[in-house]
């Protein structure tokens, strides 16, 4: 939830006429991470959560490379308390995959 309200103040120095591109698409790859968490640890079984945690972790990579575009433009540097938060989040959703996953196994 924090990287979403990173994402959303980064997001609102883009210039006016990104916004139905990258602000838009940002904003919607950044929210989609926690909702697809929560999403797949409502889900029934465990194959179905990693499956949710894997669309999150999708969409974390897109926001990554939205924000390295966004950079590239030249609508500013990717903060780095932000650059860490997407670090943090990928390794703890690789790590939460990887748990359920090993439980699964026989």
């Amino acid at each position: 939830m924090s990287l979403v309200e990173q994402v959303y103040a980064c997001s609102a120095r883009y210039p006016d006429d990104e916004r139905y591109g990258l602000t838009a698409q940002s904003r919607r790859a950044a929210v989609s991470v926690p909702s697809n968490i929560a999403e797949g640890a409502a889900r029934r079984s465990t194959q179905e959560y990693v499956h949710f945690l894997s669309i999150a972790r999708g969409s974390l990579s897109e926001l990554d490379t939205q924000l390295q575009i966004s950079e590239r433009l030249g609508y500013g540097a990717i903060a780095p308390d932000t650059r860490a938060s997407i670090n943090e989040v990928f390794a703890m959703l690789t790590g939460l995959m990887n748990s359920l996953k090993n439980r699964e196994a026989p």
